[in-house]
């Protein structure tokens, strides 16, 4: 009998050795599927693959109808996609989500970006720590450098905060600033960093912890246990930046992606060049920084608006 429990490996076995997705994309299908399960199992459902349909699925929808949109929207995608392979290995002989229509309206909300003179303060905050301690050596030290090549990468790759922690040491050429970025579907994107500052820290830092990046198979950044630094270990360290900066506005490692695409797109930089460094599929999905702060909209209405080229006071 082929269950959805032992469909579930098979699954994830063919999307981890046949299409060779991300670990990261292998524990969201398993999450998901399990929760299907979990629900089937509570509710006595068949768990044989060829029993279940839509009546079933449209009752398992209904229970997670409470969660964001795009948490539902993922967890149907995760289903369409097991029943997909399914019916393509004939172990059913029809996806029961094609006599569905699913609709999900999803509030479009503008990304959260910082302006230039807060990210400058949590950059001032950062330096200034890492020049307060005077012994190079010592843990404190270390960290706050670490800390400081953390905020530079972000904010000069614009990368992903998976992608970040997952750097190696042989993905940063610190001598010319190429840095080469895995990003979904282990597609390669490289960014050059260009800035002299930024390029003088990433070679101290490498410098210093070598050793420890060696030890740590290869990964380039570090925790106090010689580690790899974990995702959440980066989104910790920002959020104490942004407190020791005295910036009250929630900030994330993803807020930096949305405020180097921004900034850049102020900077008059062509959106399919931002879609490009961004690592998006898509020039639609880059769309959404197309939105102007009000700051700039003002700036830019009163130098351009056309309604400048006239005036009324001499008739």
């Amino acid at each position: 009998m082929n269950t959805i429990q032992s469909s579930l490996q098979e699954f994830i076995h063919h999307c981890k050795f046949e299409k060779n997705l991300s670990l990261k994309t292998l524990k969201a299908y398993q999450s998901d599927i399990m929760q299907l399960i979990k629900f089937f199992l509570e509710k006595n459902y068949p768990m044989e693959i060829t029993q279940i349909t839509k009546v079933e699925l449209r009752d398992f929808l209904e229970s997670i109808s409470t969660l964001k949109p795009k948490s539902i929207k993922r967890k149907i995608a995760t289903i369409k996609a097991i029943f997909n392979y399914l019916e393509f290995e004939d172990k059913i002989i029809l996806n029961p989500l094609r006599k569905m229509r699913i609709k999900i309206k999803e509030s479009k909300q503008l990304p959260k970006v910082m302006d230039i003179q807060e990210i400058r303060k949590i950059f001032k905050s950062a330096y200034a720590r890492n020049r307060k301690i005077v012994v190079m050596n010592s843990y404190s030290y270390l960290e706050t450098l670490r800390n400081i090549v953390v905020i530079e990468l972000l904010f000069a790759t614009g990368a992903r905060v998976s992608e970040i922690a997952n750097l190696k040491e042989e993905n940063i050429n610190v001598s010319n600033g190429a840095v080469t970025i895995k990003g979904k579907g282990n597609k390669e994107r490289i960014i050059q960093i260009c800035n002299d500052e930024s390029l003088k820290i990433l070679k101290n830092y490498h410098g210093l912890f070598y050793d420890k990046i060696i030890k740590a198979d290869g990964f380039f950044l570090i925790n106090r246990l010689g580690k790899k630094l974990s995702d959440q270990s980066i989104r910790n360290i920002v959020k104490a930046l942004k407190h020791a900066a005295g910036i009250k506005k929630h900030i994330t490692p993803h807020v930096f992606r949305h405020t180097f695409a921004t900034l850049l797109l102020e900077k008059d930089v062509d959106i399919k060049y931002i879609s490009s460094l961004l690592g998006h599929s898509s020039i639609m999905t880059t769309q959404i920084y197309t939105h102007v702060n009000r700051a700039k909209q003002r700036q830019i209405l009163f130098a351009k608006h056309p309604r400048r080229d006239f005036s009324m006071i001499d008739i």
